[in-house]
């Protein structure tokens, strides 16, 4: 067994899949579709029906974005940045997260939202040659998330 080094050190991993209520949507599209193709018969536009659902529901899953933080590195969805250019964040819950993901976000900032996602984090960008200022990142575990980007921070400072 090969032990994880700091720089491969899984320090926290999620995927931010569809709320259950938008996969129940998506599931009704295989009635519509179904509904579409009776004229081809009931055995066909059933079939068609449940392929239509089955792919729409295996698509928003496969396409949902992840947020880790590997080593010193928080990537979520495609955007990555080194520890060393994160300020201090701050976990969100409730209404403040609601806030955060409104009114209070920020214009020149990186965001990764997610509707059905209740928490947030937010945290400064401090790299002067990035012109975002900030990452607001939808998470269910907030607290969690906030607590690896620290401990990825702490792992930067003392590799430099």
């Amino acid at each position: 067994m090969q032990n994880a080094t700091p720089d491969t050190l899984v320090r926290y991993r999620e995927r931010l899949s569809p709320s259950l209520w938008l996969l129940v949507t998506a599931a009704v599209a295989g009635p519509m579709v179904t509904l579409s193709f009776t004229p081809l018969g009931s055995l066909p536009a059933l079939l068609l029906g449940a392929a239509a659902a089955v792919l729409l529901i295996g698509t928003l899953i496969a396409a949902s974005p992840a947020v880790r933080v590997t080593g010193t590195v928080l990537r979520a969805g495609t955007a990555h940045i080194d520890a060393r250019w994160l300020g201090t964040g701050v976990a969100l819950v409730g209404e403040d997260a609601r806030q955060a993901r409104g009114t209070a976000l920020p214009a020149r900032g990186w965001h990764l939202i997610r509707g059905g996602i209740d928490g947030v984090v937010v945290v400064q960008n401090i790299d002067p040659n990035d012109p975002a200022t900030s990452w607001t990142i939808s998470t269910r575990t907030p607290d969690r998330l906030l607590a690896a980007i620290r401990d990825a921070q702490v792992a930067a400072s003392t590799h430099a």
